[in-house]
């Protein structure tokens, strides 16, 4: 018996001599466990905590797998869809214009028609559970067959409730059920460095979620109608068939509506422009309630402003948006808008440029009575104006062709050659007959007007608000400004538009 015990003693003690190796070695694990817990807290996405400003139907955050946007995906993804069309095509769908390559890669070639048709291929997003999907209007524009592709295997033929060429939107509608809408978020909120995810079926591949960042806001291209460009850019990879897939910020919300790239390939090179949520859902809720969407206008043509332009006006900074032309009878001559005002807020909004004042107009419903804060002969003023209803006005007339001949200016390195107007000239530059001014007939690549953006069939009308009708007086008023740009009042295109010539700097 007390053998038995010594070598139970014997044994304990043994085991308990073992106890504090084994005691580090876990503590070791645990440790390592930590550092490795910390490591993926370090690589985790940082988030940064909402402004206490929150809507009410603002969505809560989604719950974040550390090191993982899983959550965030499997909220999204039932809510995106594929979109396919299907249209006649034309003797030019081979290939898109130049201008469009540049963001949409090479038109449809002979791989993507069937029986005489040309299938396209693009995204969409589902703002509604009754059926409702928001789309670009250049992915189904023209089509004569749409089908909808969902996430969960379904797929089902969709109408075209309405489509917006302006903001590059359509609406389409399906006849499903068991559909998971997709809530707006505030793009007014999004912030330049914020995480974004991009939702889409880039290249036909099937579904797909790429993540970035939003590299900067209020972007134009100058693709289309160009009047309503406010996009996002990311450089979360967005590809050929992204267009009309969902950039959603970490709470789920959709924040924007994928449109473009910019790429000389085609492909994706981190510069990817999403039209906003702001825009997208007003646009949505007007085609649901109209299929068509009313515009305001102010009746002015706006151009934006460089340091040039801003001395030669006596304007402090380049923000805002300098008025060149006011229009007959519009609710901007009818306000007392003038041709050279710089309109620098709207109801107390602060104008960036001449692209966020169309923006900040058109956003008006028709009939709002605006306060316009305008900067004129170097004070403020504030006027107020009541918004009319955009219509569709017709095409502006053609560029004015250069034409031989005239007088050229050499002093200070001008570099324009220019002549009087005369009846013919005058169509040729489509303005009236009646028009006074010297027409701009040729302009020397290395001259001052060159630099300026002074081109051949320019109109000038005015130098620093006086009309000048001959060489002598265009050489006059130019050498009248002695140390501040001059600023030329051309007509082009059928429209007027500010230049500053810089006659010092020569």
């Amino acid at each position: 018996m007390n053998d038995q015990y010594a070598s139970t003693v014997s044994s304990f003690r043994r085991r308990l001599r073992l106890w504090p190796a084994a005691v580090m070695a876990v503590a070791i694990v645990t440790a390592f466990a930590a550092g490795r817990a910390s490591l993926l807290a370090t690589a985790a996405p940082v988030t940064h905590p909402e402004p206490q400003a929150v809507q009410a139907q603002a969505s809560p955050p989604v719950p974040l797998v550390q090191g993982s946007y899983s959550a965030i995906v499997d909220q999204v993804a039932p809510s995106v869809v594929t979109v396919r069309v299907e249209k006649r095509p034309t003797a030019t769908e081979t290939a898109w214009p130049p201008e469009f390559e540049r963001f949409f890669g090479p038109g449809p070639g002979p791989g993507e028609r069937n029986g005489g048709r040309v299938r396209g291929l693009g995204s969409g997003v589902i703002v509604s559970a009754d059926g409702y999907i928001l789309t670009n209007h250049h992915v189904v524009e023209d089509a004569q067959r749409i089908v909808v592709d969902l996430a969960d295997g379904r797929s089902a033929p969709a109408t075209v409730v309405g489509s917006d060429p302006p903001s590059d939107l359509a609406l389409l509608r399906i006849k499903e059920t068991g559909l998971r809408a997709l809530p707006f978020g505030d793009a007014e909120r999004v912030k330049v460095g914020d995480v974004v995810l991009a939702f889409g079926n880039p290249l036909g591949v099937g579904q797909t979620v790429t993540m970035g960042i939003v590299s900067a806001k209020g972007r134009a291209t100058g693709v289309g109608d160009g009047n309503y460009e406010d996009f996002l850019q990311t450089d979360a990879p967005i590809n050929q068939g992204n267009s009309g897939g969902a950039l959603v910020n970490l709470r789920g919300e959709l924040v924007g509506i994928n449109a473009q790239i910019l790429s000389q390939s085609g492909g994706n090179i981190g510069i990817g422009f999403a039209i906003p949520s702001t825009m997208a859902r007003a646009v949505t809720e007007q085609l649901m309630k109209d299929g068509v969407v009313h515009r305001a206008r102010l009746g002015v043509t706006v151009q934006g402003l460089n340091a040039d332009l801003a001395r030669s006006l006596g304007v402090d900074g380049v923000h805002g948006a300098l008025v060149s032309g006011v229009e007959a009878g519009s609710p901007g001559e009818r306000a007392g808008l003038r041709q050279g005002d710089v309109i620098t807020r709207i109801d107390g909004r602060e104008v960036a440029d001449a692209n966020a004042l169309r923006n900040q107009v058109a956003g008006s419903r028709p009939g709002t009575e605006v306060t316009l804060t305008v900067r004129r002969d170097g004070r403020s003023e504030q006027i107020t104006a009541r918004l009319a209803e955009r219509t569709d006005e017709g095409a502006r007339a053609s560029r004015a062709s250069s034409r031989d001949g005239g007088e050229g200016l050499d002093e200070g390195r001008v570099g324009m050659t220019v002549q009087p107007l005369n009846p013919d000239l005058a169509r040729e530059a489509g303005v009236s007959r009646d028009q006074k001014g010297l027409v701009v007939t040729d302009v020397d690549p290395a001259g001052v007007a060159a630099e300026a953006g002074v081109r051949p069939g320019d109109v000038i009308k005015q130098v620093d608000g006086q009309a000048v009708t001959s060489v002598q007086e265009l050489r006059s008023r130019l050498s009248a400004s002695h140390d501040r740009p001059a600023l030329l009042l051309l007509a082009r295109r059928g429209g007027d538009l500010f230049v500053a010539l810089p006659m010092s700097a020569s």
